[in-house]
């Protein structure tokens, strides 16, 4: 998106990949189907992000939602909203949003080179210089988007900190962000593959609650996974004590407790021949239901008639309040985002531009900004890079070094 936008405006451009074909993180995204926004305005975005969405504000009006899917729909990707607000290809497909990118690239005239990893940056004079594996290249701007730490195996390994920071720039430690949370109870793993529709989650340190969202969950053999778990996980990352927190399971965020209560106790007199785990399935799926049975020391063939008042509250407990010891997250090898990384306060949002480095400009994920769950991060990435690659290409073609007592001075 920067290199594109910068090539538009006549500024020679050129883009530097590391790896053997371009866009991997994007095919990977989504679930190979590229969440590329969310359906919402420039408002909504900055508001997801809470008080750091205040640096995207000048990069959406320059670059917004609505630009977004104009510019795909111009590429020919038409787009569908889901239930959940997350805007995808109709196609399904992450490789029509990277096609998309990659022919407006072509057009545009700047000039993609493949397999040519930077290895070092150096400001000379007024101009950068900079050695990749293959050569030495010199630049009068140049626009960091190396991405942060998260999919390393798709090149993200963190390559921008070490250069911001060479340069001056405050790294805010990186850490893993939508990434799934491990668990150490043995029935979780048992339930692998099961999932769930609608869960309201609480992450919990000490009784007090430090985070909740509601959404989809998926067991897994190491834990829980699903959009809800990755929306809380930041705050399972970012503690010094991951392991002093407790996961607290809602299974039917729907109905209060003391409605449920009633409800099953109305069910279990209706239905009293039933086995009592045919009955949870009002509720929550077979397999979970029959655990719930077995953690609550309830037999599986115990009948419904049978539930005595004490059993209901204690089952009418585990569906409302199931509480989980955290053991950790999978780490950059498994988060969708990199939480961390630039400074936001040494960067001037109205231009992208370093306020430390004149003609050094930062944009997606390498700096400290990330959002939820979806589409969010991505639109952060589009706006920042095409705001970006503007004012350092008005730069470049400006025919002398703009003053401005407010941020850095613009690179010739």
């Amino acid at each position: 998106m920067a290199a594109a936008r910068a090539a538009e405006l006549s500024a020679r451009t050129l883009l530097l990949e590391k790896n053997r074909r371009p866009g991997v993180k994007i095919l990977m995204s989504g679930g190979t189907r590229c969440n590329l926004t969310h359906a919402t305005d420039n408002r909504g975005i900055v508001e997801a992000y809470g008080p750091p969405g205040r640096f995207l504000h000048s990069a959406l009006a320059a670059f917004g939602v609505e630009e977004t899917l104009a510019l795909f729909e111009r590429e020919g990707v038409a787009v569908k909203v889901e239930e959940t607000g997350k805007v995808f290809p109709v196609s399904d497909s992450a490789t029509d949003v990277l096609n998309a990118l990659l022919r407006r690239l072509q057009r545009s005239g700047a000039i993609l080179v493949l397999d040519e990893a930077l290895r070092e940056i150096e400001r000379e004079a007024d101009r950068f210089l900079l050695q990749t594996i293959r050569q030495t290249r010199y630049a009068k701007c140049v626009i960091l988007t190396t991405g942060g730490r998260s999919y390393p195996r798709s090149g993200t390994t963190g390559d921008g900190y070490a250069w911001a920071e060479r340069f001056g720039h405050t790294i805010v430690p990186p850490r893993p962000a939508l990434v799934p949370i491990t668990v150490s109870v043995p029935w979780v793993a048992q339930l692998r593959g099961v999932t769930l529709s609608d869960v309201a989650v609480r992450i919990v340190e000490n009784q007090k609650p430090l985070i909740r969202r509601r959404g989809s969950l998926l067991f897994a053999h190491f834990g829980l996974s699903g959009p809800v778990i990755l929306d809380v996980s930041r705050v399972v990352s970012g503690h010094r004590e991951p392991m002093s927190l407790v996961l607290e399971l809602d299974f039917v965020p729907t109905t209060k407790e003391q409605q449920l209560d009633e409800a099953l106790r109305q069910e279990s007199a209706r239905e009293g021949k039933k086995l009592l785990a045919a009955v949870l399935t009002h509720w929550v799926p077979r397999r979970l239901a029959e655990m719930l049975l077995e953690v609550n020391q309830l037999p599986t063939d115990r009948r419904a008639a049978a539930l005595s008042k004490a059993e209901r509250i204690r089952l009418v407990a585990s569906l409302k309040r199931t509480q989980l010891p955290i053991s950790g997250t999978l780490g950059f090898g498994r988060a969708e985002v990199t939480a961390g990384g630039v400074a936001l306060n040494e960067v001037d949002s109205r231009t992208m531009q370093s306020k430390l480095v004149p003609g050094l400009y930062l944009a997606g994920e390498l700096l400290d900004l990330d959002g939820p769950i979806g589409g969010y991060n991505f639109q952060a990435a589009w706006s920042t890079g095409w705001l970006a690659g503007d004012r350092a290409a008005r730069a470049v073609n400006s025919s002398s070094v703009a003053a401005d007592t407010t941020g850095p001075d613009q690179c010739e």
